[in-house]
């Protein structure tokens, strides 16, 4: 299969670039690092905040733009601004997040980029997190607060995304099938947890709104990822890439299946689609 010069790569972060124990590998390193030598964009596509990326993604010293929030927000790290945003308004927040206090499961919200839970939910983490890294992660990203729906209420700023982790996979379906608010993406992204976003805050608007200020053709844009919030991202790329550990329904939109997370599924596909064809 043939494509185009890729001028950006857009990543998706866990499950994808990195491993299930949450590392960069030394061959998905040196396949970032030489593509970025050739002149590609890279682009980690996340629902984390960006100071929630992996220190080693953090690191890179090319690294300058990312899809942040499930695409709410696309960060330009070198100027430090947003170029795209898509909140939810206070109201509205404050409106889902009533209605999440009546649901089996905890959550937080992320304004300006920083992610806050109230105290009470933040100190029963380790009972909704499906394993003890999960439970540093959700720690170390996460400010408690007094009163989350307090602080939404005073800061009067937009919510970019508010994230609930659920006390088990019955309570997960029932949000994934619909919360009964309109304008909302609903999406998930690791086990037990559920995403929720203004309906334009996906990865793929965020990277189309990306690829135009970049001024870039689509067929000059390639996605990788392996969870249904990566799929309005792949239908937004030029060349759509699923992981081998990806969902059936990730999978049915690939142009190209890698390898899995584990298997430097990442390294692989940047080498055969990026290099092969770059001279990287």
């Amino acid at each position: 299969m043939s494509f185009k010069a890729i001028k950006l790569l857009a990543l998706d972060m866990d499950g994808t670039l990195l491993t299930t124990d949450k590392r960069l590998t030394a061959r998905a390193r040196d396949a970032l690092d030489r593509a970025s030598a050739a002149g590609v964009w890279i682009v980690p596509a996340t629902g984390r905040v960006f100071m929630g990326l992996p220190e080693a993604v953090l690191a890179l010293p090319y690294l300058r733009y990312a899809i942040t929030c499930n695409g709410a927000c696309v960060v330009d790290a070198e100027a430090d601004r947003a170029l795209y945003r898509a909140e939810l308004d206070v109201p509205l927040a404050l409106e889902i997040m009533s209605w999440l206090d009546g649901q089996r499961l905890i959550y937080d919200c992320t304004v300006d980029g920083q992610s806050r839970m109230s105290a009470d939910m933040y100190a029963v983490i380790p009972d909704y997190a499906p394993s003890p890294a999960v439970v540093g992660y959700m720690r170390d990203i996460r400010t408690p607060v007094p009163d989350l729906k307090a602080f939404v209420r005073d800061s009067a700023r937009g919510v970019q995304k508010l994230q609930a982790f659920c006390l088990d996979e019955s309570t997960q379906r029932r949000l994934l099938a619909g919360v009964p608010f309109p304008g909302l993406e609903v999406a998930t992204s690791v086990t037990r947890n559920v995403e929720i976003t203004r309906e334009d805050a996906t990865k793929g608007a965020a990277l189309r709104a990306l690829t135009a200020h970049l001024g870039l053709a689509r067929d000059e844009v390639m996605a990788i990822g392996d969870g249904l919030n990566d799929v309005s991202m792949l239908r937004a790329a030029g060349v759509a890439v699923a992981m081998g550990n990806a969902a059936e329904a990730v999978k049915a939109v690939a142009d190209v299946i890698t390898a899995d997370n584990d298997s430097d599924g990442v390294a692989a596909a940047i080498e055969a689609l990026i290099l092969s064809n770059q001279g990287g």
